[in-house]
């Protein structure tokens, strides 16, 4: 059994990681959101005539707002972990082959 330091993260490489999770959770939650609100849509339809519209809206900006928010996130994450790293030490991980 090896041990392997992770001493710095690629701020780059987990930013693109972060945004293909935010995109597949915005798309999860989108779809959730999107049923809830085409549910309230068809009630208010006979109100409202475009009502049904707002959850292809909401299903679009939680995929986008997902894959922003992660790739941010990915990125504030790998540069806090690099500056961390520095001065506490790197995170240790017993690898076998």
């Amino acid at each position: 059994m090896s041990t392997y330091k992770i001493k710095s993260l690629n701020v780059m490489s987990v930013a693109k990681i972060g945004a293909i999770f935010g995109l597949i959770f915005g798309l999860i939650w989108g779809i959730i959101m999107a049923l809830v609100v085409g549910g309230l849509g068809v009630i208010a339809k006979e109100v409202i005539p475009m009502a049904g519209l707002g959850a292809v809206a909401i299903l679009i900006i939680a995929i986008i707002g997902g894959a922003i928010w992660g790739f941010i996130g990915g990125a504030i994450y790998s540069f806090v972990y690099n500056i961390a790293a520095g001065f506490i030490g790197p995170i240790e991980a017993d690898l076998e082959v």
